[in-house]
């Protein structure tokens, strides 16, 4: 199995599980921020499509009245805004507090050109993420050419090691391959994905792999259909702080061509990381 998936001769790959979204739990206060973090609940209970006064106040557990003094500011503010159906949807503060946020991340700056350069030449689609919360989250992506539908958005999350991407992110972190794999349990039969599980021993074996090579790949395990080869992208620190991918459908990713790409994409990535200081040993 972790042969089929080293150096890619097949298509075999491992059910996805669907990414939590992020404020799915809400931690817990400190002292003196009990109102803070209620806010805070109800903007990610309504960023979970939870849309109405008494849906938010059953997700979050805070009553009906606090909830209405919450979203009131929260709409005064503009972190939330009000459809015509009086539903609650996330607002124009959100999305330029988002775009700052995405624009002082160094990495997204430094990898723009290499992205644009990239995606001219593979004609595929070209993706930037990086790590947070024991997610994958997309900062860029470059759609190809050739009128494929991908899940990925940028701002989305994705599984660490259901996706090309997340594996390449990973690739630094040896000791915890086994227990992230757990921990992103595959997709069943009931969710429609009849496909062959690695355990969890295959698939380190599959990352040690990976780590010897420098990139990785997504034989459709997160998405079926689609496959990608991934790079990850190192700072000057030595660290692991991003990663890239090349993604396609499967009659554009036959496993020659899966091989070709590898080393366009380490490349590639090796760009953006001499951009934010790494020099190679």
């Amino acid at each position: 199995m972790a042969t089929s998936r080293d150096a890619p001769p097949t298509h075999d790959g491992a059910g996805a599980a669907p990414a939590a979204r992020p404020g799915a739990q809400t931690p817990t206060a400190p002292p003196g921020t009990q109102t803070l973090a209620r806010g805070i609940a109800v903007v990610n209970a309504v960023a979970r499509g939870h849309s109405r006064l008494r849906d938010i106040a059953e997700v979050t557990g805070v009553g009906r009245s606090t909830t209405h003094r919450l979203l009131q500011l929260l709409l005064t503010t503009g972190y939330l805004r009000q459809l015509d159906d009086g539903a609650y949807a996330l607002g124009p503060a959100l999305i330029e507090l988002g775009y700052q946020a995405l624009q002082e991340n160094p990495v997204t700056g430094v990898a723009a050109p290499v992205l644009r350069a990239l995606a001219e030449r593979v004609h595929d689609t070209v993706h930037l993420a990086i790590e947070d919360r024991g997610q994958v989250l997309y900062l860029d992506k470059i759609p190809g050419v050739r009128g494929a539908v991908m899940r990925s958005q940028i701002g989305h999350r994705m599984p660490l090691t259901r996706t090309g991407i997340g594996k390449a992110l990973l690739l630094d972190s040896p000791g915890r391959w086994s227990e992230q794999f757990v921990a992103e349990k595959p997709a069943g039969a009931d969710q429609g994905l009849d496909r062959d599980v690695l355990t969890a021993d295959a698939f380190v074996q599959v990352m040690r792999v990976a780590a010897e090579r420098g990139v990785a790949f997504d034989l459709e395990e997160n998405e079926p259909g689609i496959l990608c080869v991934a790079a990850p992208v190192w700072d000057t620190s030595g660290s692991i702080v991003a990663a890239i991918s090349v993604t396609a459908t499967r009659p554009y990713m036959p496993p020659e061509r899966l091989e070709t790409l590898a080393p366009i994409v380490h490349d590639a990535a090796a760009r953006i990381g001499a951009g934010l200081g790494w020099r190679p040993t």
